[in-house]
């Protein structure tokens, strides 16, 4: 099971870090991923990290403003959100990719997912 927290109500320029923890029988160490959905729109990939912290991806769009890190040893992914827009408004969800240490932008090819967090940006 994957439970993600942390989403809000922010205004532009604020910062969020939103969190995931893993339990149960998803594989611990596997790829991990943040997605969000904005309204009327398709599910988007947003960042992802490998099993040991060392190789990390993210949307042109959110490069250089968020942050996507993880602790193992609590099972669990961060998601460090600075300089919010309007545009990051959205439902983000954290994903795993089990049995793969190769990371991916495709949500399709991560089998777990947790329920979402509201983020909500003001202008």
């Amino acid at each position: 099971q994957l439970q993600a927290s942390g989403g809000g109500l922010v205004q532009t320029g604020d910062s969020l870090r939103l969190s995931c923890a893993v339990s149960g029988r998803t594989e611990v160490g596997s790829v991990m991923a943040w997605f969000r959905q904005a309204p009327g729109k398709e599910r988007e990939f947003v960042a992802v990290i490998n099993w040991n912290g060392e190789i990390t991806r993210y949307a042109d769009s959110v490069k250089g403003r968020f942050t996507i890190s993880r602790d193992n040893a609590k099972n669990t992914v961060y998601l460090q959100m600075y300089s919010l827009k309007p545009e990051d408004t959205a439902v983000y969800y954290c994903a795993v990719r089990s049995r793969s240490t190769i990371i991916s932008t495709i949500g399709s090819q991560y089998a777990y997912w947790g329920q979402g967090t509201q983020v909500t940006v003001s202008s």
